[in-house]
């Protein structure tokens, strides 16, 4: 019999945490301010007639994602007293277009979407091309949702450099030892990090009795027992599965090795050394816990570039420190024997591409060959599977061959 981890912070981190799409709730009334929203959503959500984000009417999105610290438990990632500059020189980008299901679009097109909530273009280490959606700027701090995988796989590099983690080859129970005789007991760190550990798990949203509906926010020792208990069913390393619950194991991994919270790692290793403009916040697993390892930093959309920036500096400061093993980023990249198109919580694309990419559209698309990243903030109608998703993947692509 499995395990089922129904209370309401559990519960609420599934919603914030899925993929999936659901209707939304009520739309706010259009004369409301943003306050005055935030402040609505809180007391909903805190007397339990909210059932989560991914509930909220698509302008409720709109405010809540810039707001989370408001809303739940968070961890304040503090910005750097030297801020990495990124100098301003606009291209003149009106000409480019794209083209989805048949019909062909400007960029002009594209920065108008309603939820395109910002875009930014760094080229050589400079700015080609900033926007921001109505009621953004340079200051709004957005969810990532899972673009915080890619940040928690860097993390698990600056631990092998620190002699935290010995190497990723060792089995996750050697960090976890409550994981010693379950399917875990096998699995690597590389295994997990390739979403690959052999263990069976459901990713279906629409069973209710599925391993994600049962588990898929849970964190901490709530996480580790839910995970003890689950079967194997194919060899580590052999098999790519999706899995939510295991990129959160990802996180209990590092704060083990670190013997500290994953926001100070974070903070003293690549945000402020490498000179992140603003102050960040980490979503944690409740009030006081851990950080969610799969999800949920947010920050400003030119601190989304920097991270880019600094995975395609591989992982070394301006000073030449080595934060990240001077070969990770290589190896964070390369196609896993379960599934080319994936390596250390990095989804890979052509010609040595590679993007972290969250639900609802958020990304940090990172070209080293031409020295660019194209990063967004996005509040897509659904979780996946939306038309805007297909926009912002064509455009992506549009401006990568313009540059």
């Amino acid at each position: 019999m499995k395990i089922k981890l129904n209370t309401p912070f559990v519960y609420a981190m599934l919603l914030l945490l899925s993929g999936c799409t659901f209707l939304s709730g009520e739309t706010a009334p259009a004369d409301k301010g943003d306050a005055a929203m935030v402040a609505a959503l809180a007391e909903r959500l805190a007397s339990g007639t909210a059932e989560g984000l991914l509930f909220f009417s698509t302008p409720e999105r709109r405010v809540a994602f810039k707001s989370i610290d408001q809303l739940y438990p968070t961890r304040t990632i503090e910005a750097s007293a030297t801020p990495l500059v990124l100098d301003e020189n606009p291209m003149d980008l009106s000409g480019l277009t794209y083209t989805v299901d048949d019909k062909t679009f400007t960029l002009a097109d594209f920065v108008a979407m309603p939820s395109a909530m910002g875009l930014i273009v760094v080229k050589d280490g400079d700015i080609v091309f900033e926007h921001y959606g109505a009621g953004n700027d340079q200051s709004t701090r957005w969810i990532s949702f899972s673009v915080t995988k890619s940040v928690t796989s860097m993390l698990l590099g600056a631990a092998l450099v620190d002699g935290y983690i010995e190497s990723v080859d060792e089995p996750v129970s050697h960090y976890l030892p409550r994981l010693r005789g379950t399917p875990y007991e096998d699995a690597t760190i590389e295994n997990v990090l390739h979403m690959a550990s052999g263990v069976a798990w459901n990713e279906d949203y629409a069973d209710p009795e599925s391993d994600v509906a049962n588990a898929g926010g849970a964190n901490g020792l709530e996480l580790v027992r839910y995970l003890a208990q689950l079967s194997r069913e194919s060899e580590p390393g052999k098999t790519f599965n999706y899995n939510t619950g295991e990129t959160n194991l990802v996180g209990e991994i590092l704060r083990a090795a670190i013997g500290n919270n994953a926001t100070v790692y974070l903070a003293h290793k690549i945000w402020q050394p490498f000179g992140m403009e603003s102050d960040a916040t980490w979503l944690l697993g409740g009030p006081a816990g851990g950080e969610t390892g799969g999800c949920c930093i947010s920050a400003t959309l030119r601190d989304y570039a920097r991270i880019g920036l600094f995975a395609m500096n591989n992982g070394k400061l301006a000073d030449g420190t080595q934060v990240l093993p001077a070969d990770w980023m290589a190896r964070s990249t390369r196609p896993s024997e379960g599934y080319e198109n994936y390596g250390y919580l990095w989804w890979l694309y052509d010609q040595g591409s590679y993007a972290a990419l969250g639900i609802f559209e958020q990304q940090i698309y990172v070209d080293p060959a031409a020295q660019l990243v194209i990063a967004a903030h996005g509040n897509a109608p659904t979780a996946t599977g939306s038309d805007y998703g297909k926009h912002i993947e064509a455009v992506t692509q549009a401006i990568r061959k313009a540059l």
